[in-house]
């Protein structure tokens, strides 16, 4: 789970509701300011418990290098709603909000889109850039991996898919404060940050918490697919990232014909952690592919 930074929205960035065959999806919209040219539209995807907040720090100083730039809360997240169907949150659906999000922002001809995916963004990212890969001018895959979440990671996905059949998201997160509290883990020192985690995880619909965690204890690998497309694909991931595995998704970038970057600084979230060295590696690459 991303904390970020911050929870007040940044400069040229404006709460939007986007529609898509499923219900509306919330989403922070940053626009280039008056005078700069226009370089493009990305489009950014969060994980399993995150939010569009998780990138809510690279809003700003990426409008103001000319990019149009939408963060997504998936459907059931934080403040865009879901069905109650565990079932309607696989990793194919999700895509499909996705493609109606990239139609309504890009237009339904052929403009292509900087795409990033975050953690389990990142298979659904994916997922769109092989069923469209003429929409995407670029794939920015961030502390994600080419298949189900392994080890640690998956033990807490199967707990919260199990804790969701049974409680409300309310209820999870006092159990899982419970459980930091005798960790001895530290709280966040900002008021404000720590309210915005609480109504965020409590927002979550359970349905999502079981479909989209069922989801990423089954992807399938499919990375040689995405090499096949020959898309422009960055692969990036906080040193300390430990959600797959820093050597299993340095492998992963080696199959797709590239090298994964390490951001330091960061762990799972480098938007958040490090969000300038993230800003700098997203204009790089995206200057590359314009």
């Amino acid at each position: 789970m991303s904390t970020p930074p911050f929870v007040d929205l940044p400069a040229h960035t404006s709460a939007v509701r986007l529609p898509t065959a499923g219900g509306p999806l919330a989403a922070l919209r940053a626009v280039p300011p008056d005078g700069i040219e226009r370089r493009g539209i990305a489009v950014l995807v969060p994980g399993y418990t995150g939010s569009k907040e998780d990138f809510i720090a690279v809003l700003a100083p990426l409008a103001e290098a000319g990019y149009e730039v939408v963060a997504l809360d998936q459907r059931g997240q934080h403040e865009s709603s879901g069905p109650d169907d565990p079932a309607a949150y696989t990793i194919a659906r999700l895509a499909t909000d996705l493609a109606d999000v990239v139609d309504e922002i890009a237009g339904t001809e052929q403009r292509r889109i900087h795409l990033l995916g975050h953690s389990f963004g990142g298979l659904v990212a994916r997922e769109y850039a092989l069923a469209r890969p003429e929409r995407v001018r670029s794939l920015a895959i961030f502390d994600s991996g080419p298949a189900a979440v392994p080890g640690g990671s998956a033990e807490r996905a199967k707990a919260l898919v199990f804790a969701a059949g049974f409680l409300t998201s309310a209820q999870i997160w006092v159990e899982m404060q419970k459980m930091a509290e005798a960790e001895g883990a530290p709280q966040h020192p900002d008021p404000r940050i720590r309210a915005f985690l609480q109504k965020r995880f409590e927002a979550n619909d359970t349905a999502m918490l079981v479909g989209m965690g069922t989801a990423i204890l089954e992807a399938p690998d499919r990375t040689a697919e995405l090499a096949a497309t020959a898309l422009p694909v960055l692969v990036a991931a906080g040193v300390g990232d430990e959600a797959w595995p820093v050597g299993l998704q340095k492998e992963m970038a080696t199959r797709l014909g590239t090298d994964i970057v390490l951001i330091e600084d960061a762990a799972h979230s480098p938007a958040a952690e490090n969000p300038a060295a993230t800003v700098r590696l997203l204009l790089d690459f995206w200057g590359q592919n314009i």
